[in-house]
């Protein structure tokens, strides 16, 4: 892993309009870089606005605000021709493998398509060659290539959906939830394979998830969403030795140990009260209707993103800097 940029995402907004004038904020100016040949990690709730991420980075959404930079280039503001090409290098593993293959199409078809949108080969053979190499790469048969979708179990078809990915030997692939839909005995054969996948081509990726436990198994450095704002980032090991945001120590606190006895002793954060609507967020700091450390600024303020400590960023109230809490509000920290 390199210390150049290949993407950055600066002050990212995101947002959809609604009927009768609604906005629904899903993601409010977000900023991380992710360096060459790394995984970043992007976790949270369902709804927090990490998928949005994901898809307005490859350009399927287009931003409401910010930057969005591939090796320099800003991606919005790209005319059809370059980012057609572009795209060559950003690819995709989408969340649902039984609905993103087209269940009327060969495996060879499904796998060939971006080749010959891209017109990558001149000769048919070729490009059928290099179908039956991809599907070695991701643990598949040459003779699977003339199956069709419905053939296949779900670990197999996330498969084939990697291998889509890889038919342009793209330097980023942003991987949303690619392991969400399988059981949980495919989940880590899915992960090793991307894990091989980027120790062999060098692949620079994006993986998008809710389960810490298998993010932290892949990541170099993890970033925790909540509603739409980015309030930790680190690195791996770190997050999970130290996390600094209450929200992230709730996650973390909520992940299962498979030691029946150090599982029953430890506490569990309970988090209070339901996730609030994106398209209504509270005032100043998201979490704090949630939050059992929620001071009176947190409600007038929202928390400035900083640098708590070496390589470690936050957005909380409680590391800034001449805020202290008052006496006569407690953290109360619900437990189990």
């Amino acid at each position: 892993m390199s210390n150049r940029k290949i993407v950055e995402i600066k002050n990212l907004y995101k947002h959809f309009t609604l009927g009768k004038g609604q906005i629904l904020q899903a993601v409010n100016g977000v900023t991380f870089h992710i360096n060459k040949g790394e995984t970043f990690g992007l976790v949270g709730e369902s709804g927090c606005g990490k998928s949005t991420i994901g898809r307005t980075i490859i350009g399927l959404y287009n931003r409401t605000d910010g930057d969005v930079l591939f090796d320099g280039q800003n991606v919005h503001e790209l005319s059809e021709k370059k980012l057609f090409k572009l795209r060559e290098n950003m690819q995709m593993i989408f969340q649902d493998p039984y609905a993103s293959l087209n269940p009327r199409s060969t495996v060879r078809e499904v796998i060939s398509e971006p080749m010959e949108v891209h017109k990558l080969y001149k000769r048919k053979k070729d490009q059928n060659e290099r179908v039956c190499q991809l599907l070695e790469e991701v643990g598949l048969n040459r003779d699977h290539a003339n199956r069709y979708p419905h053939e296949f179990s779900g670990g197999q078809r996330q498969r084939i959906g990697i291998a889509r990915a890889l038919a342009l030997n793209p330097d980023f692939i942003i991987a949303d939830e690619p392991i969400s839909a399988l059981d949980v005995s495919v989940q880590a054969q899915v992960v090793n394979l991307l894990k091989q996948l980027q120790k062999e081509k060098d692949i620079t990726f994006l993986f998008i998830a809710h389960d810490l436990s298998m993010v932290k198994q892949i990541s170099d450095r993890i970033g925790v969403m909540y509603l739409g704002n980015m309030v930790e980032l680190t690195e791996s090991e770190n997050l999970y030795e130290k996390p600094l945001h209450p929200y992230t120590k709730a996650l973390l606190s909520a992940i299962p140990i498979p030691d029946p006895d150090i599982e029953e002793a430890r506490e569990r954060i309970i988090l209070q009260g339901e996730l609030p609507s994106p398209i209504n967020p509270p005032s100043g700091c998201v979490f704090r209707t949630r939050c059992p450390y929620a001071m009176d600024i947190c409600e007038k303020e929202k928390p400035e993103w900083q640098e708590a400590e070496n390589n470690h960023f936050v957005a909380c109230h409680l590391y800034n800097k001449g805020v202290k809490e008052d006496k006569g509000n407690e953290p109360v920290v619900h437990v189990r």
